[in-house]
């Protein structure tokens, strides 16, 4: 009779919540697999900022530095393989990766993230990262008391200015086709930001942060940061083969969890961008990884 190992967890996505999952588990004995692709949402980024100990490093150096922490716990395995489908219930999950590789698992953590919807906008793709950034946590510091740019998603975006502005008091939002309500365009009057009707048609990249904005092919902004926040969607389809619980948000679904991190089926757990309806963020990714880590290994126990 052929004997087919069976890990206790078996983690699909290795950036930092499915890193920071795989390190509870690992010391805690637990036999963990970490699938990767090595596609993480913010290899564009040049700087992590506003992760203690680690601020200003490149993430792809970070997480370098975490998989060199990780080789140190003998019952952790990182594989570079994507999940291409996933089946089972508790205590019995199968995964089939890309290279045709079937494992098993007690328990999955998800921790693919999410992918952003670029629009085509001449130059937005290229300059996603540097140029055009989606969160003032990561990149507002650097730029301070200079003039922003805010490209208009909805109502929602009208939350932003009022965050923006513990950074700059110059700010100015780019309608791109949207209809930006009378009352909103009054209370933005009143906070002195500009509002630019039109359609964006391209984006240069200025310098390290800044952009030239083209709005109908004819009238030109320049900007010394361009945020933007592109609608997303999940970077795989394996929690669509299970059938989880997904919340809707202005720009897209994610997975439903509660407090442990655990969705609606029992024994699997989801953290980071893929179960964060909020900002997303390093340091929340890590949390959230960890705590999905540690509650499986309690969902474990005899």
């Amino acid at each position: 009779m052929e004997f087919i190992l069976v890990d206790d967890v078996i983690i699909t996505g290795g950036s930092f919540a499915g890193l920071a999952a795989a390190l509870q588990l690992g010391r805690a004995r637990r036999k963990v697999t970490v699938l990767d692709t090595d596609l993480q949402r913010n290899r564009f980024a040049g700087h992590s900022h506003g992760l203690l100990g680690h601020d200003h490093k490149p993430p792809m150096t970070i997480l370098a530095e975490a998989r060199q922490q990780l080789a140190r716990y003998p019952t952790i395995k990182l594989v570079n393989a994507r999940a291409d489908s996933v089946s089972g219930t508790i205590d019995d999950f199968s995964v089939l990766t890309g290279d045709g590789e079937s494992l098993r698992a007690r328990r999955l953590i998800l921790s693919y993230g999410l992918v952003d919807q670029l629009p085509a906008i001449s130059g937005f793709a290229e300059n996603w990262g540097t140029a055009i950034v989606p969160c003032p946590y990561c990149d507002g510091f650097e730029v301070a008391d200079r003039h922003w740019g805010l490209i208009w998603s909805g109502p929602q975006a009208h939350n932003y200015v009022r965050l923006y502005q513990d950074w700059t008091a110059e700010l100015t939002v780019f309608s791109n086709g949207h209809d930006v309500p009378e009352d909103i365009r009054a209370d933005l009057a009143r906070r002195n930001v500009s509002v630019v009707d039109g359609n964006i048609t391209e984006i240069v990249r200025r310098e390290e942060h800044g952009a030239s904005v083209r709005v109908d092919n004819t009238r030109v902004v320049n900007v010394d940061v361009l945020f933007a926040h592109p609608r997303t969607k999940p970077s795989a389809s394996l929690h669509e083969h299970l059938k989880l619980a997904t919340v809707a948000t202005p720009f897209g679904s994610v997975l439903k969890v509660d407090e442990r991190r655990e969705t609606s089926m029992p024994g699997v757990y989801a953290a980071g961008d893929l179960a964060n309806p909020a900002m997303a963020s390093v340091t929340t990714a890590i949390w959230q990884g960890a705590t999905a880590g540690i509650s499986a290994q309690h969902s474990m126990l005899l």
